[in-house]
């Protein structure tokens, strides 16, 4: 009995040591997931940056091609925008529902309308 104890308490010390030298493997996993969660929000981060810049060259007057500038000069619009107030237009929507979908004035709208009608 008291040589059981013995070889069970040797066998646990050993054990014991052998648990210190050994990896942990969830540690590494963890670890893993750390360094996984950090570099996302990092590309989070830098995405929504470029996001704002772009906002913010977007909302500079004359930069937006679908909007007159401020010296009053119509700006042409691009034909695919031409053909999609068409297509709304043949769908039956009003002047405004058209210009709201197109984000162009409705002055605009009804003279693509016009000309094309001619």
């Amino acid at each position: 009995m008291v040589m059981t104890l013995m070889v069970l308490l040797a066998l646990s010390v050993v054990l014991f040591l052998i648990s210190f030298f050994r990896q942990d493997r969830v540690h590494l996993v963890e670890q893993e997931l750390e360094d996984l969660s950090l570099k996302f929000f990092q590309e989070t981060y830098q995405i929504k940056k470029r996001l704002q810049t772009l906002e913010e060259e977007f909302m500079v007057p004359g930069a937006d091609p679908l909007l007159p500038d401020s010296s009053g000069e119509r700006v042409p619009v691009n034909e695919i925008v031409k053909n999609q107030v068409l297509a709304l237009f043949r769908q039956g929507l009003s002047f405004e529902q058209i210009a709201r979908q197109s984000a162009l004035p409705v002055n605009e709208v009804k003279r693509i309308i016009t000309d094309a009608m001619e």
